[in-house]
């Protein structure tokens, strides 16, 4: 498949994938994150952050699989090693054995500002590249976790 075939241009739609290939990275990073945060939740939030976190690696999963494929749709092969996630990603690895169940919060809150932020280079470059389902893909991705975000700090008492 080449992007010519869903009326793309090849060169204009590059920039796209390389960001969504970024994107792809630092989501893995994140969802395996959400995974040990609720594996790893102890303390009195346990039952709302393991119900949580489990609603929200479930999210990611299904999230990466579209932009996975969104790559694949504009002609290209997604990352798929966990090498290139790594050292790739912006979002880094952290231990969650024995962290504070507030203090996964923040490190969650962190990771979703950072998406957020790729998530609006992504759809200037669709938007610049004329890729209309890159920028709807991603928009609703975005809403999701501005909500979440909103969620998650009113949860921890922030502003």
């Amino acid at each position: 498949m080449d992007a010519k075939e869903i009326s793309l241009n090849e060169k204009e739609v590059k920039p796209v994938v390389d960001l969504l290939n970024d994107y792809l990275a630092n989501y893995h990073i994140h969802y395996q994150k959400l995974r040990g945060c609720h594996w790893n939740i102890k303390g009195q939030n346990f039952f709302t952050l393991h119900i949580k976190f489990e609603e929200l690696y479930t999210n990611a999963q299904v999230t990466i699989d579209e932009i996975a494929e969104r790559v694949l749709t504009l002609g290209k092969p997604p990352h798929s090693r966990f090498a290139d996630y790594i050292s790739e990603s912006q979002i880094k690895e952290i231990d969650t054995i024995g962290m504070k169940d507030l203090d996964m919060v923040e490190a969650l809150l962190d990771d979703m500002s950072k998406l957020i932020e790729i998530e609006r280079e992504v759809m200037e470059a669709a938007d610049q590249a004329g890729d209309e389902g890159t920028n709807d893909m991603v928009n609703k991705f975005m809403q999701f976790k501005e909500k979440t975000t909103w969620m998650l700090r009113s949860f921890a008492g922030k502003k």
